[in-house]
């Protein structure tokens, strides 16, 4: 195993990558071997099998082989297809919006809060609308936490409110506004028709309506949510897999801690 990595790692230092035009990484360096897989609402047969290859071909891939195919049903078929990419990205060009900065463990938030908050933070956690998923949510809040991350349960300086799932928007804005909470945490799994878009707008809405939207630091998450999208729909921020309690304490707390400066400053 290790030799076979250090031959892949010597392929790819080896070669110089031109960022203008990047393609995936298949046998050596801008390939663009790729495997995609679907299911097709096709009988298990040679006509299905040369309907996923034509398809695949559609999606900018020649050379294309049906590696696998598999029955789900009568009138279901699973294809796993290879081919090689002929379509190219100018990765140089790429500009996104990202949250980059240093991200705190627990004991510094909690010493940073106590420096530039000068109390408890209160935070609301929930799945709202109608997603019934609290593995996202219980990651960020759970006092276990995920994988070696505490959640914010845990940090002395925080008061976490984990309102679990299936919260309706309205019930969520009125516990929070009963708590005089200083964060929202938002998470959505359910994604199917885009129906995490129009649960996070509602959201939105409701909290300009009761004038809390300014008053609070909102914040969303899931496998669709990234720090884009979440500004589009009028969040503050948003994080997508990989993040952990640490990387939304760290940006809570600054962003809280720079409006409760500012307000200072405007009282003067």
């Amino acid at each position: 195993m290790s030799g076979g990595l250090y031959t892949l790692e010597k392929k790819v230092v080896d070669q110089t990558l031109d960022l203008s035009k990047v393609l995936p990484y298949g046998d050596t360096l801008n390939d663009g071997k790729v495997q995609v897989s679907f299911t097709l609402p096709l009988a298990k047969n040679e006509r299905s099998m040369e309907a996923a290859k034509l398809l695949t071909e559609k999606m900018g891939l020649t050379h294309v082989h049906v590696a696998y195919a598999k029955a789900l049903s009568q009138e279901f078929t699973y294809f796993i297809v290879y081919g090689d990419m002929v379509h190219s990205v100018d990765f140089s060009s790429i500009q996104i919006s990202e949250v980059e900065e240093e991200v705190f463990d627990m004991e510094q938030t909690n010493e940073y809060i106590r420096q530039h908050i000068g109390r408890k933070v209160v935070v609301i956690g929930a799945s709202t609308g109608t997603d019934a998923h609290t593995v996202g949510i219980d990651a960020i809040m759970n006092m276990k936490g995920y994988a070696g991350h505490y959640g914010l349960e845990r940090y002395e300086m925080i008061e976490a409110y984990n309102l679990g799932s299936q919260v309706e928007n309205l019930d969520f804005v009125q516990k929070a506004k009963s708590l005089n909470a200083d964060v929202l945490l938002v998470s959505q799994t359910v994604t199917q028709k885009d129906v995490h878009i129009t649960n996070l707008t509602e959201l939105v809405e409701l909290l300009e309506a009761e004038g809390m939207r300014e008053k609070v630091v909102l914040i969303c998450g899931g496998p669709r949510i990234n720090n884009e999208l979440a500004k589009e729909l009028g969040y503050d921020v948003g994080f997508g897999p990989g993040k952990f309690a640490d990387n939304v304490a760290t940006f809570m707390v600054k962003e809280l801690a720079a409006r409760l400066k500012d307000k200072s400053f405007m009282d003067l």
